[in-house]
């Protein structure tokens, strides 16, 4: 169940930003069955045009997608809607570790970041925890910047 920040009466339109059908796909069953309203992008350059029609009120979004990856996408959405709750999601690729991708979300922006695979719980948790957080443009790092590492 989600957190009371999203529960009750109030349905949220939450825009899901994700190149995989497949994690779209559990993403919107996942929030449905909550009685949120679901809107889907397949990349970054498409969410932040739904998000400028429609106006959502939360984001997920991939990091690695195809067009606009993830990181710019938070930086726009971030300076066009500075309170917009947003949930960064990755598994990273064979290049970069997925760590360090959501580390560098959170500093773009991101109030709530989920390493790839996960459940719905954890979905749920990290959308609710997003939701009532005051929204910062650039949150302060928990850690040491890290030099992105190319993996081999």
């Amino acid at each position: 169940m989600v957190d009371d920040h999203l529960s009750g009466d109030a349905m949220a339109r939450i825009l899901v930003i994700d190149d995989s059908p497949t994690v779209r796909e559990m993403v919107r069953a996942t929030l449905e069955s909550e009685g949120h309203e679901v809107v889907q992008a397949i990349d970054g350059r498409a969410g932040v045009e739904a998000q400028r029609r429609l106006g959502c009120d939360a984001v997920i979004t991939d990091l690695i997608m195809p067009e606009q990856e993830g990181l710019q996408t938070i930086r726009e959405l971030r300076r066009a809607w500075p309170e917009l709750p947003i949930v960064a999601v990755s598994g990273g690729s064979a290049v970069l570790d997925k760590d360090d991708l959501l580390f560098a979300a959170r500093t773009f922006g991101a109030a709530r970041t989920l390493a790839k695979p996960f459940t719905a719980r954890d979905l749920l948790h990290a959308l609710g925890e997003a939701v009532a957080e005051p929204a910062r443009s650039a949150p302060p790092p928990t850690r040491r910047r890290p030099r992105l590492r190319v993996l081999r």
